[in-house]
């Protein structure tokens, strides 16, 4: 196929995009009318935002989430029938911790190239703020919800991290965030260090990186702000 699938990242916030994409991305967008969304409501809102006011009706959206069987993901190739495809998150990268992964391998195996457009990731924009290493890190996604799978990965994570001097990074639910810093904090050795990155790029951003003792000492509430944790073990 000569079709292309293009890969959009979006705002980490509620910012007009054209403060935070660049002018290709943003040329990309308006030339495309075919999208696969994880989310139609404010995918429609993003792609006015960024160019395609007035022309919503006119787009094809498709919705790829969590919840979408590999069915759903295979009768969405039709799509690319000699046209080219915008493929959207929620927020920031498409297809990093994201369902649109799956219409990304779907692609890569009917030969259909895949465009990725620049743009944020909290998780890269949360490791270079952090000061831990970067040049040897793990992206572990999400840590187990059940209180006992969750302490018991913290330990795996952490020995991990020790043993390869490794940064680990994860992330959490926004209203499970300060549970797991809870768990965090009881479970990790006084020395590892940990960063919070929460609410990055918005005007209330929060990066902060203390050792798991100084954390105990003087802790904070996260609340439901999206956060990346980073851990880097002694």
């Amino acid at each position: 196929m000569t079709s292309k699938l293009y890969l959009i990242p979006t705002p980490l916030g509620d910012y007009d995009p054209a403060e935070v994409l660049p002018a290709p991305v943003l040329e990309r967008i308006t030339a495309l009318d075919r999208f696969v969304v994880e989310d139609l409501r404010s995918a429609r809102r993003f792609l006015s935002r960024a160019g395609l006011r007035g022309k919503i009706d006119g787009l094809t959206l498709r919705e790829l989430s969590e919840h979408t069987a590999p069915r759903e993901v295979e009768a969405l190739l039709p799509l690319f029938d000699g046209a080219d495809v915008g493929l959207l998150s929620e927020a920031g990268l498409p297809a990093v911790a994201d369902p649109g992964a799956a219409l990304v391998a779907l692609c890569h195996s009917h030969g259909i190239e895949v465009v990725p457009l620049v743009g944020p990731s909290s998780l890269m924009l949360g490791l270079m703020a952090s000061g831990l290493n970067g040049q040897s890190f793990a992206f572990r996604g999400y840590l187990p919800a059940k209180t006992e799978e969750r302490r018991a990965a913290i330990r795996s994570v952490e020995k991990q991290s020790a043993a390869l001097h490794q940064t680990q990074i994860f992330i959490e639910t926004p209203y499970r965030n300060d549970a797991l810093l809870a768990d965090l904090l009881a479970g990790l050795a006084p020395g590892t260090r940990l960063c919070i990155a929460a609410n990055l790029t918005l005007p209330d951003a929060l990066v902060r990186t203390r050792t798991v003792e100084q954390w105990r000492k003087d802790s904070i509430i996260i609340g439901k702000r999206p956060c990346v944790f980073l851990i880097l073990a002694q």
